[in-house]
């Protein structure tokens, strides 16, 4: 634990041999630099924090008015959560090969890092966070303007908290010519800013409501999956996902900390995150894990097939056990988790899924899920690993080559991050990434919020419209009121 004997100033000061060991590794860092080996190097400690820290809410407060942050939580997981603050160093890039450009940064810079030995919860030490877009090229409509199509930040400052074991990072990131002391004072002022308030709360009775309007009116979205519907009847394809935007335009600014606050709280089993960029925050509660790297382990979720809860527990029942005996919802759930283990095992000694899919109850929503679990031949970079899974036909289609293409022609707008993945990764290449579903894009005071359904053969039009309104309702009662 941290000595607490020797801080000064706020609540998250270093103490003295905290600086001491900062200024170790700095001066490590800059030595190396000015040796010729590397451009740059990165330079870190770790300190423990007080068991009750609430990462998130850190940072929220903490925060400038566009300075980058991050938030990672899925609260039933023994209180998982990951907050960052401020871009040491950002990782940016377009394309296909986006992903493995960025894994391909972070190691190198990883690599030549002065850091403590991490003995905390996964996430503890040096991260990089952020997400990708659904396409390679997304996010090129103007309201994704503070995205890009692959970007990862590594922050200043992050705090991890696994249970009661909560750790604060500071990085930077050094180069021949930086002051080693004022590296280190820059970050001091950095821990000793640091508030702890609790997250905002959402207005409950707002003097004027927000204003819900639909990008493209409900036809549209019924012709585009009649038309995939056809497309899948000739054979084309066995299955092709497509989405809507619902703008909701409020009297005031989004407060996207509030927002994030009642997510975390409603969807407990979810991982609910939010990525700050400038005056924008990507927010959203997932429910579905896209993989979790821990050495050579790997698991992830197929989820596709949906149906909506009851308060009535009969009725619910009832309502999962209708999804479980679905064909068409089955059919698509097949063709998940056949992709994602035809993806795992060319660098698996052993794959396995669940055989039979499970039934995945949400706050308002429930799934087919199948769990699968992957011992790798040889650690696999998150970020890359991400890569190779991203799109499952959970969010794109079957076959993709014939779905990418098919999707933005039908959909008719840009994803931007909508449906790609989320998350974050450590020194060692592992790492967490989420898929950006039931997600809204916050910008001053209009959201945009993201639904989208799986289309397969029988697909009803109107009844895969009924299930976009299903999963929209996540969030529209939380920014709508």
């Amino acid at each position: 634990m941290t000595d607490t004997r020797f801080k000064a100033g706020g609540e998250y000061a270093l103490t003295g041999g905290d600086r001491e060991r900062l200024l170790a590794h700095v001066e490590s860092a800059v030595k190396r630099v000015r040796r010729g080996r590397e451009t740059e190097v990165l330079a870190s400690i770790t300190v423990a924090l007080a068991p009750g820290t609430d990462p998130t809410a850190v940072v929220a407060a903490s925060r400038g008015a566009t300075e980058p942050w991050f938030a990672f939580e899925q609260p039933e997981r023994d209180g998982a959560a990951l907050a960052g603050l401020g871009a040491a160093k950002s990782f940016e890039s377009s394309g296909g090969e986006r992903f493995a450009a960025l894994a391909k940064e972070w190691s190198v810079l990883s690599r030549s890092a002065f850091s403590d030995a991490v003995d905390g919860p996964q996430g503890s030490g040096p991260v990089v966070v952020g997400g990708f877009a659904f396409a390679d090229d997304g996010c090129r409509a103007p309201h994704w303007k503070d995205f890009a199509p692959a970007s990862l930040q590594l922050p200043e400052l992050s705090i991890c908290r696994q249970g009661d074991d909560v750790r604060m990072t500071l990085s930077a990131v050094v180069g021949a010519d930086d002051d080693s002391e004022a590296v280190v004072e820059r970050l001091a002022l950095r821990a000793d800013g640091l508030v702890h308030r609790p997250l905002p709360l959402l207005d409950p009775d707002p003097a004027e409501h927000n204003r819900v309007v639909g990008t493209m009116p409900p036809e549209h979205y019924e012709a585009a999956v009649a038309g995939a519907v056809k497309r899948i009847a000739a054979g084309e394809l066995e299955k092709i996902v497509l989405a809507r935007e619902v703008q909701v335009h409020s009297a005031t600014r989004f407060q996207a900390d509030a927002v994030f606050g009642v997510l975390r709280d409603a969807f407990a089993g979810c991982h609910v995150f939010a990525v700050g960029r400038g005056e924008q925050t990507f927010i959203a509660a997932s429910p579905e894990l896209l993989v979790r790297c821990e050495g050579t382990r790997a698991a992830t979720l197929a989820l596709a097939g949906s149906t909506r809860r009851s308060a009535d527990p009969a009725v619910d029942d009832h309502l999962g056990e209708q999804l479980l005996r679905s064909s068409k919802d089955r059919a698509e759930q097949e063709i998940v988790a056949r992709r994602i283990v035809q993806t795992l095992q060319p660098l698996s000694v052993w794959v396995t899924a669940a055989e039979e899919p499970v039934v995945a109850k949400m706050a308002n929503i429930q799934h087919l899920a199948t769990p699968i679990r992957a011992q790798l031949r040889e650690p696999v970079n998150a970020i890359e690993l991400a890569g190779l899974l991203h799109p499952t036909p959970a969010v794109g289609g079957e076959p993709h080559s014939v779905a990418a293409p098919l999707i933005p022609a039908l959909e008719g707008l840009d994803r931007g991050w909508y449906a790609g993945p989320v998350g974050w990764a450590d020194l060692n290449g592992d790492g967490e990434f989420c898929v950006a579903l039931r997600c809204a894009l916050l910008g001053g005071s209009v959201a945009r919020c993201y639904a989208g359904v799986g289309v397969v053969e029988g697909s009803d039009p109107a009844a895969e419209l009924a299930e976009t309104e299903v999963k929209l309702a996540a969030l529209l009662p939380v920014i709508a009121a």
